[in-house]
């Protein structure tokens, strides 16, 4: 299971800098709108200090195998964008099909970088960037309610008519200026219907406030009136300073990086906070696979069980599941490994049921 995000924000905001840090990609990043012309996109490894662990204590021949999140970073968006100003309209196709919105606004003063309006003012960028894609969304909404109508009409098709459904209570909410994300829904039908829309705003959202060094571990006012502005919407705000994470990605070693960030008052880089934040929002978890061979990690989505997971592997081991051997990460650490866990009667033997928890060491027992 891979996770996809796409970076959102207006022109000279610090989105590139901070795809930059996120991917290692080098992103050409300027002082001027619409730098990014072609959409960039960079896989990068998700931190989790447990592999290392287990790599020391399994010594895997293949080595640590991370999971994994895509970052997609768009061209600056402007007002007026669903419409086709500036350059951001075209690519707004290229983060429809992502998994969550990453929302940069600027909270940093400084004269020597161009604010694409005038002013600094996060809140008021936050509602421009909120306008473009509703505007968008009730686009495709629009699109779709022609469709469904004639399909509903013509041929009675009961998905159609469910669908319609589902497009008109988005269609009054888009109207009104409100994210797709704030329509309740009345069925696991209706859910399913509107995920097959993906629409723009009904995706999850993280606001990330780029700050500048001297806010990087407090925050300023400028963060404070972004969290009191999405007060009510469900979504994650963090605090980053990209220009120091674009300096702490030019370091070398672990130990030069983790210097760095205690001097600033920093225990973790914003660029791994924001990772696992993407995690959370999106409810996801890890389990591990762990032996001489390979040590590895995998996303699943938290709540599933032993053959879901099996099937995050290979749809083959869902299909075929008959059981799974579990061990606790701790145990494993504390123990020293597999086969005194099992001598030590830690390892679990588990059927479909089992509710799969973040770091379960997990071995598949399968037929086909």
């Amino acid at each position: 299971m891979s996770l996809q995000c796409g970076i959102v924000g207006l022109p000279n905001v610090g989105k590139s800098t901070l795809f930059n840090c996120l991917s290692n990609a080098k992103a050409q990043s300027a002082n001027f709108p619409f730098c990014t012309i072609e959409p960039n996109v960079g896989v990068i490894t998700v931190p989790d200090e447990r592999l290392i662990k287990l790599g020391e204590i399994c010594k895997p021949e293949r080595g640590v195998i991370p999971t994994t999140v895509e970052i997609v970073d768009i061209a600056g968006l402007v007002k007026g964008a669903s419409k086709g100003e500036g350059l951001g309209n075209k690519f707004l196709a290229n983060i429809r099909e992502t998994d969550a919105i990453i929302h940069v606004l600027r909270c940093f003063d400084d004269e020597n970088v161009v604010h694409v309006d005038g002013t600094v003012n996060p809140v008021r960028d936050k509602e421009i960037i909120d306008a473009e894609l509703q505007l968008k969304d009730l686009e495709t909404v629009e699109a779709r309610i022609q469709k469904c109508e004639k399909a509903a009409k013509a041929g009675g098709d009961k998905n159609a008519k469910l669908q319609l459904e589902v497009l008109v209570k988005y269609r009054e909410a888009l109207s009104q200026g409100k994210n797709a994300r704030t329509v309740e829904l009345d069925n696991k039908d209706q859910e399913a219907a509107a995920r097959d829309l993906f629409l723009l705003t009904n995706k999850p959202v993280m606001y990330v406030c780029n700050v500048d060094e001297s806010a990087a571990v407090t925050g300023n006012a400028y963060v404070e009136q972004v969290k009191e502005a999405v007060k009510d919407e469900d979504a994650q705000v963090l605090v980053l300073a990209a220009k120091i994470e674009s300096e702490i990605a030019e370091l070398e070693t672990y130990e030069e990086r983790q210097m760095f960030l205690e001097e600033i008052g920093l225990q973790e880089s914003g660029v791994n906070r924001l990772i696992k934040a993407a995690y959370a929002l999106l409810n996801l978890r890890t389990f591990l696979t762990a032996g001489s061979d390979e040590v590895r990690a995998w996303t699943f989505k938290a709540g599933y069980k032993a053959p879901q997971c099996a099937g995050v592997i290979h749809t083959d081991f869902e299909r075929g599941f008959i059981r799974a051997e579990v061990i606790k990460y701790e145990d494993f650490v504390a123990l020293g490994g597999e086969a005194q866990c099992r001598a030590a009667g830690k390892l679990a033997t588990e059927g479909k049921d089992y509710l799969v928890q973040d770091g379960d060491i997990m071995h598949f027992l399968f037929n086909v």
